[in-house]
């Protein structure tokens, strides 16, 4: 039996000896291997928090003490150790485990965790509620260095310093968030090298001089006199942290005594751990960014699934043909480069690309910056990314109505990753901000049509939301408020973006049923083309909207309430979206039909509607 096959708790991980633990890091990096080869996952930042993961289960009870990941994907060696290794053949698929700390799965996993940068301030609201309710428990945050190019953490680390709270901050250092990590935080923390054997010695002599207060006062006083008129004063330590580091973060002895140190101290303590992303795992350790998040690949070469052309793909292209006509365009990425498709204008343009780090709102705020001056700033993020510098969109860019282009990238359902991650309030928020332009393309040929008209035609802002993956059927280009796709006379079927792969595919089997379905599609969800759509309503009397987004503020929403403006009242009107919760993890089209948006399900509800109708007729008759 081997050593992991034993660990079933992070009790069993504790009865370990030394030599046990090291096979079981080894066995460990085997098992994320093979299983995330074949279900797809967060390959390479597993692969390097192994150790730092079995050190805070040494130390820590993760059922009464609280663990709060940053980037939760980390969290599959975590997920291992607590039981639920058995379950990682259904990793993020539909009612598997996730690919995030989710607290309905365990009592070991404290928060939820899917966007960067959180990880301190919930920790410290965790910390003062101990303290408030006289409780007694430990209390850590488990934190990237990629997630420090965020202002969210230093926000939390400015509070949690003067706190006095006790409170450990895990600094997991490897140089990277997906791609190699930028900004002076990097540099800064590439320059620490204060030993753990200091802190060794200055407990020891803070112990032996304990009873001499006076002279330990004396002797301290000097000492720090000295220290700074020499030396710079560390950031951590000058937020009110006690810093332990660097440790070596693949050594669990060390990992493990740094651990039990700062939990002895009862004050806000940062580790500081170096590893190595990709840990174990030649391919990923020498390509780190391009096995950070992977669909499948061959367990022995690393060789990936081949890719075809995704919106994310065609948008960085035509962005960079743009670019090469056009000296103003400049690219913005919040440490997204190879995932929103802005890998090649950086290699082309690489004056005019900036890859800011986690910080959203700087981005837009920086965009809205270069705007004022006469630059045209593309921004491309994560719908759910963007989410994070609403205010910034409202103030810093639409008031003064600036020339700015959001590439809004994984709008829509994206999938395995879940709730954190599923563009579902993008349309809703987008479109709540004045002047904001939001464009929805169906084909690549039409997302290129857009970002030319959103960069070269148009002088406001301007969003251009597009789905993860790539295009259906439909390959259709140009760009209009609306397209009457097909003409029909017994129901109106309004939708936009990728959707309308699923309605035409509906339309036809309303087709072969003697239904005849009109098919208008939305090229602008803001402003919406409403005479299209009254004309179109007038004529078939009947109604649905389908669409990826979250019922409240939703497109069906504004075109029910201009059709009752205008007298329009449809005989049926029926709004197909993803609901007022959230959306778990499964795959795209999986969630497609559990909300009720895929083409069965349109279906169906167009043959209730016109069934409904017809046998209110023949009892009226």
């Amino acid at each position: 039996m081997s050593v992991l096959d034993r660990i079933n708790s992070p009790e069993d991980l504790r009865k370990l000896d030394p030599e046990e633990l090291d096979i079981l890091c080894d066995e460990i990096r085997a098992f994320l291997v093979d299983n995330i080869s074949k279900t797809g996952g967060h390959l390479a930042p597993n692969l390097g928090i192994v150790e730092i993961t079995l050190a805070i289960h040494q130390v820590f009870d993760t059922a009464r003490d609280r663990l709060v990941f940053d980037v939760g994907h980390q969290c599959y060696v975590h997920k291992m150790i607590t039981g639920r290794r058995d379950c990682f053949d259904q990793l993020r698929k539909l009612n598997g485990i996730a690919g995030f700390p989710k607290p309905v799965e365990s009592i070991h996993d404290a928060f939820i965790a899917g966007h960067a940068s959180t990880s301190v301030s919930a920790a410290l609201g965790m910390a003062r509620a101990r303290t408030l309710m006289g409780e007694d428990y430990s209390v850590i945050a488990l934190i990237g260095d990629g997630a420090l190019t965020g202002g969210l953490a230093y926000e939390g680390l400015n509070d949690a310093g003067a706190s006095g709270e006790p409170l450990i901050v895990v600094l997991n250092d490897n140089g990277m968030s997906i791609t190699k990590n930028v900004g002076g935080i990097a540099h800064y923390l590439a320059g620490q090298r204060i030993k753990p054997s200091y802190l060794r010695f200055k407990k020891i002599y803070k112990k032996l001089l304990g009873r001499l207060t006076w002279l330990y006062n004396f002797n301290h006083g000097i000492k720090e006199s000295i220290k700074h008129s020499i030396l710079p004063s560390g950031v951590f330590e000058s937020l009110g942290f006690q810093y332990i580091g660097p440790v070596d973060g693949h050594d669990i002895e060390k990992m493990t005594q740094a651990l039990r140190t700062a939990k002895e101290m009862r004050c806000p303590v940062l580790i500081h751990a170096i590893t190595t992303k990709g840990k174990g795992c030649a391919y990923s350790e020498e390509n780190p960014d391009t096995y950070h998040g992977v669909s499948g690949f061959d367990p022995i070469t690393g060789t990936l699934k081949s890719s075809s052309p995704s919106f994310s793909s065609v948008f960085g292209d035509k962005l960079t043909d743009l670019a090469d006509q056009n000296k103003r365009i400049m690219a913005i990425t919040a440490a997204m480069t190879s995932g929103t498709g802005l890998t090649s204008f950086a290699s082309r343009h690489p004056s005019r690309f900036f890859d800011v780090g986690i910080a959203e709102g700087h981005s837009v705020t920086m965009a809205a910056g270069a705007a004022k001056q006469g630059m045209i700033p593309v921004f491309a993020v994560y719908s759910s990314f963007l989410q994070r510098a609403y205010d910034m969109l409202i103030h810093d860019i639409a008031i003064s109505g600036l020339h700015v282009v959001l590439a809004v990238d994984r709008a829509g359902l994206v999938g395995d990753d879940g709730e954190t991650h599923q563009g579902q309030f993008d349309v809703a928020y987008l479109s709540t901000v004045p002047g904001l332009v939001v464009l929805s393309p169906s084909s690549f040929a039409e997302l290129r049509a857009m970002l030319t008209f959103a960069v070269e035609y148009y002088d406001h802002p301007v969003a251009v939301r597009y789905p993860r993956g790539g295009e259906g059927r439909y390959t259709d280009g140009g760009l209009a408020p609306s397209k009457l796709i097909r003409t029909g006379e017994d129901i109106t079927l309004i939708t936009y973006g990728i959707s309308i792969n699923d309605v035409l595919d509906a339309a036809d089997s309303l087709k072969e049923k003697g239904i005849s379905a009109e098919v208008l599609k939305l090229d602008f969800v803001n402003p919406i083309d409403y005479r299209s759509v009254r004309r179109s309503v007038r004529k078939t009397g009947r109604v649905i909207v389908v669409e990826e987004c979250n019922s409240e503020g939703c497109v069906g929403q504004r075109i029910a309430a201009d059709l009752n403006k205008h007298g329009i009242m449809p005989e049926s009107l029926i709004l197909k979206n993803l609901g007022s919760g959230f959306v778990e993890h499964g795959t795209q089209q999986q969630l497609r039909r559990l909300c009720g948006i895929d083409a069965e399900s349109i279906v169906k509800a167009a043959l209730e509607c016109v069934s409904e109708e017809q046998e209110i007729e023949q009892e009226t008759n």
